[in-house]
């Protein structure tokens, strides 16, 4: 999987931020990874990084111990582990998260069961991502209108 966003097309050419897919990848597998930590990573390391698989259990584990030697090689620190949701709302189609449905309303949109189930795990996750507070909120309402979803 190696797709992006068109809402990251300002970052993606040079990696210079944590793309969706990989942040994704680090929440299945349990990892934290700051972006200054990204960033003393090259440029052929995070391109691993998003072109690694982690989708099996022999899959997020090998990228588990991959993103966890890396980031020991170059921060000389273990990288922060967090919890793996057994259940992430990112693969339940059928529940549409109310933090997305409240986000998406103060841009007076709806999101209905249907558009939830239409869009990817990985769109899931990216609107999840992107409608927690604190984060950088000009992207929602660009994926919202990537998704189709205005």
């Amino acid at each position: 999987m190696t797709d992006f966003f068109e809402f990251e097309a300002d970052f993606v050419d040079s990696l210079r931020c944590i793309p969706m897919q990989v942040r994704c990848k680090l929440d299945t597998c349990g990892i934290k990874l700051k972006l200054s930590d990204w960033n003393q990573m090259t440029t052929a390391e995070r391109q691993a990084l998003v072109e690694l698989p982690c989708t099996t259990e022999t899959e997020i584990q090998s990228y588990h111990e991959h993103i966890q030697q890396l980031i020991l090689q170059r921060t000389g620190l273990p990288a922060t582990k967090l919890p793996i949701e057994p259940h992430p709302a990112w693969l339940d189609s059928a529940t549409v998260p109310a933090s997305i449905q409240e986000k998406a309303q103060e841009l007076g949109v709806t999101l209905t069961q249907r558009d939830w189930t239409g869009l990817t795990p990985l769109q899931r996750f990216a609107l999840i991502k992107l409608s927690r507070p604190g984060h950088e909120n000009k992207n929602f309402e660009r994926a919202i209108a990537e998704f189709h979803l205005l």
